[in-house]
């Protein structure tokens, strides 16, 4: 299993795994990843300084990733964004391996972790909540992901 920083030549691929799991818990319409204009070009979204976006390889064959990116809004917090694997890659320590290089990189760069979900998403919630994500009331801020019924924050500091 090979984690790497997303190219160009990965985009294609990507989209395709998110959108893959996105139809699978029902995620495909409006206010969520589904209609990110970026989704088709997440190795152009992610270039910028305090920016991020990691994929996970197997056998050559990309089936996951995960991002980090700054909330403008907000000083100092950034969010953990668009960390979606395929159903086989699921319970292989993937996701695992890459929450740390993606905290790792939030640690350096910001003081707060925000991320976005859906309620339907039950591993993803344990997942979060178990590397120390606190389930909120509402959102912080508008991400326009307004179907996302689940918000959460990590302490980095």
């Amino acid at each position: 299993m090979l984690i790497r920083e997303i190219e160009k030549k990965d985009n294609e691929r990507i989209e395709e795994v998110i959108r893959t799991c996105l139809k699978e818990f029902g995620g495909d319409r409006e206010g969520l990843a589904w209609e990110d204009p970026e989704l088709a070009c997440l190795s152009e979204a992610y270039k910028d300084k305090g920016s991020r976006y990691w994929v996970v390889e197997n056998e050559g064959e990309i089936i996951g990733g995960c991002g980090i990116g700054p909330i403008k809004k907000l000083e100092g917090v950034c969010e953990l964004q668009k960390m979606y694997f395929l159903k086989e890659s699921r319970g292989t320590g993937a996701a695992n391996k890459l929450m740390k290089i993606a905290l790792d990189f939030a640690k350096e760069n910001y003081d707060k972790c925000y991320l976005e979900t859906l309620s339907n998403m039950e591993a993803a919630n344990k997942f979060y909540q178990k590397y120390d994500f606190k389930k909120l009331e509402k959102p912080i801020v508008d991400t326009g992901h307004f179907s996302c019924d689940v918000w959460y924050i990590k302490d980095l500091k």
